[in-house]
């Protein structure tokens, strides 16, 4: 191909056109490509990292950072035997219940389904156990209550997986709460691949506990990561320049030359490439099984059609519908997926917030044993999920965080390249950039070798807070635990950087914003003048939810539906809902009672609203939507009529089912106040979480556990380079 023509080609925008793309790559990378195989099976040696780790958990907290697959887990396993085998309890905390249940059956088949539990919310298992896995909130409010009693939390060692959530914008003030209110007694260690100020957490977790956090990190990636770039006429290049260098990576001289040919219209196509063409050119070089991230749920299900012509053999087929059918049994109205076809025959999926939680473990669970070519994802497959692949495939730079679409971070990148290249499967993993309108190669690039981000504190007061440390704590003993944040200390040594001496100790704002709150709730007589709750105060305090005081309002006035559960959850759905939602229900979709109970609601609580607004709290608006599909749902519509109802995306509805169904247990938790509603709120859970709605366990069959069970991977028979 001459070298005008090699600038200039485009995606072919038709299967017709798919001809153009013929797989070849560059000849530098010969060499590079000669090292994808399988490892040799060898006996398993801790890497010094994990060894310096255990030994510091012996003695101090710790804080472990190291690459995504480097064996953190394997860390956090060794010290829980350790304090198993002294007759001691721990607490394995992560932000996703679905990471909470895969390490719920990775804990049961090492320490015996006997010695483990979980609390997630939706499952409460063998909760006294001596080893818990569970979410990171649970955990807070079980320190919540142990502070309310007096008593100290039953566990003698934590486990904060996923770290770098402390940095979250939503839910990062959870764990610096968890942090805070942790009994230094325990033995605390934090696992993440992604935090750029370690020493900087460590500092302050010695500071407020007294007793030493040493930090343990591990650069070296497990499985090497080599960056590549496919250009639209099907050639494999490499991304970068052989003269490369980690303090400023560059683009190899070819794709440099393309990004300046202003006639070459390839680098900006707006059509999604021909998927089919392209899993063609990474099977001809070993590059399966890949990860495509992609900017929209959209695109990630509209792919699935551009790999039609992507085909794969009868055996893997049949190894595939035969798992497929033993799946199918846990959660039997996934086998009318819509994707399904797609996935039986070409071996893809689509994987995005927008489907089933059914759906999306099912193809964690196909991509997790080696069974699936290719998984079309937004972003959020990223984070903390252990979704494998030999190749990530980046088509956009930019991500979306609930508002605005912005340019990768480095810890972002980070965290999707940490799913190329499997330990124990895989000698190397690459990450492909596929050229479109929204890739900036030259971001990509720098990225490559960027360090992640510094976390900063994200703790704010809430009214949840407030109210649960009022249980246990006076105003002036809760000034003090808010000097003991992230932000007061940050703060505190801002100042002393810059003026060499200490001034005021940071917390002010944390002060203020707590006493706005005691104000209120003195206010509105969930608590007195002299800043202990009233007995309103008490059980409001239980609903530890996004919305408790209004909530505890409506109930305090009886202006919740008290004997109908599916008016009851459908009515909570309202709180839940976060998004604007259009309102103009045909009437035949909302029963009357619904229509009569949810403004009846609005009437009553718009006095407290508009007070709540007066004072400057936050207070979101009531949809009807919401409460109409959550409605239907409960009163035993089928499925596919709350989705009609709903007019979201069937992801999007699960969790706003998940979450009402949250707030219900919070509200069955009232049962010593409201009896009546408590038990309303026990039936209303009971009949919203059913089929397709609930994720089941699927059995998982690792392909990289044990030598037996690798050699049975089909996966590892049909692509073994």
């Amino acid at each position: 191909m001459k070298r005008r023509d090699f600038r200039r080609q485009k995606y072919p925008k038709s299967r017709e056109e798919a001809g153009r793309v013929r797989p070849k790559a560059d000849g530098r990378l010969k060499k590079v490509f000669d090292e994808i195989g399988v490892p040799e099976k060898a006996e398993f040696t801790p890497d010094p990292f994990q060894l310096k780790a255990l030994e510091a958990i012996d003695k101090a907290d710790c804080l472990v950072t190291a690459p995504t697959g480097a064996g953190k887990t394997w860390i956090a396993e060794q010290a829980i035997a350790k304090i198993h085998k002294k007759g001691g309890r721990s607490w394995y905390a992560s932000p996703l219940k679905a990471l909470s249940n895969s390490k719920y059956h990775e804990f049961s088949a090492i320490f015996g389904a006997q010695n483990v539990g979980i609390l997630t919310g939706d499952r409460k298992e063998n909760q006294d156990a001596p080893i818990i896995v569970g979410t990171t909130e649970i955990l807070r409010n079980q320190l919540y209550d142990a502070m309310h009693h007096g008593v100290t939390l039953s566990t003698d060692f934590v486990i904060l997986d996923e770290a770098h959530f402390l940095g979250d914008e939503e839910r990062g003030v959870v764990w610096e709460e968890t942090m805070i209110y942790l009994p230094a007694r325990i033995p605390l260690l934090m696992l993440s691949a992604t935090i750029g100020n370690a020493d900087q957490i460590a500092a302050w977790l010695s500071s407020i506990r007294k007793k030493e956090c040493v930090v343990i990190a591990e650069l070296k990636r497990p499985v090497p990561l080599f960056p590549l770039f496919l250009h639209p006429s099907g050639t494999l290049l490499p991304l970068l320049s052989e003269s490369r260098s980690k303090e400023k990576a560059q683009l190899s001289k070819k794709i440099g030359d393309l990004l300046k040919n202003r006639r070459s219209g390839s680098l900006s196509s707006r059509n999604l490439p021909p998927f089919g063409e392209i899993l063609a050119v990474l099977e001809k070089y070993h590059l399966l099984p890949a990860i495509f991230f992609l900017k929209s749920r959209a695109d990630c299900n509209t792919s699935l059609d551009l790999c039609r012509n992507h085909s794969i053999s009868d055996s893997r087929r049949k190894d595939l519908k035969t798992r497929l059918d033993e799946l199918e049994k846990s959660a039997p109205y996934i086998s009318l997926h819509r994707q399904m076809e797609k996935l039986e025959n070409y071996a893809v999926a689509s994987h995005h917030s927008g489907q089933l939680p059914s759906w999306k473990l099912l193809i964690e669970t196909l991509m997790t044993e080696g069974l699936l070519d290719a998984v079309f994802a937004t972003s959020t497959v990223a984070a903390g999920v252990n979704f494998p692949a030999r190749t990530v495939a980046f088509l956009n730079s930019d991500r979306y965080n609930g508002r605005e679409f912005l340019p990768l971070s480095s810890t972002e990148f980070h965290q999707m390249t940490g799913r190329a290249g499997r330990r124990g499967m895989d000698k190397i993993g690459f990450a492909v950039a596929i050229p479109g309108k929204f890739l900036d190669l030259r971001l990509i690039a720098k990225l490559i070798y960027s360090p992640p981000l510094d976390i900063s504190s994200q703790i704010q007061i809430n009214f949840s807070m407030a109210l649960n440390l009022l249980l246990s704590h006076s105003p002036e003993q809760i000034d003090d635990l808010l000097t003991k944040s992230f932000a007061a200390y940050l703060l505190r040594k801002k100042k002393e950087n810059r003026d060499k001496r200490t001034i005021g100790n940071g917390s002010a704002h944390l002060r203020e914003s707590f006493l706005h709150h005691l104000d209120f709730l003195a206010e509105t007589g969930f608590a007195g003048k002299d800043g202990k709750l009233t007995e309103d105060g008490k059980w409001a305090s239980r609903l530890r939810v996004d919305q408790p005081l209004i909530i505890a309002e409506g109930f305090r006035i009886g202006a919740f539906p008290g004997t109908d559960p599916a008016l009851l959850a459908g009515i909570i759905a309202s709180f839940v809902n976060e998004k604007e939602t259009d309102d103009k229900i045909d009437k035949k979709f909302t029963p009357k009672k619904l229509i009569q109970a949810f403004f009846e609601v609005k009437k009553s609580l718009l006095p407290f609203a508009k007070l709540m607004f007066e004072r400057g709290f936050e207070v979101r608006p009531l949809f009807l939507r919401p409460a109409a599909a959550i409605y239907a749902w409960a009163a035993g519509e089928p499925w596919e009529r709350a989705v009609l109802v709903s007019e979201m995306d069937e992801g999007n509805l699960a969790m706003l089912i998940l979450r009402t169904a949250d707030n219900l247990r919070h509200i069955r938790s009232l049962a010593g106040v409201f009896p009546e509603a408590s038990l309303t709120a026990a039936k209303a859970i009971d009949i919203i979480l059913r089929d397709p709605v609930v994720p089941f366990d699927y059995p998982v069959v690792h392909p990289d556990k044990g030598e037996d069970k690798q050699k049975e991977s089909p996966f590892i028979r049909g692509h073994q380079a």
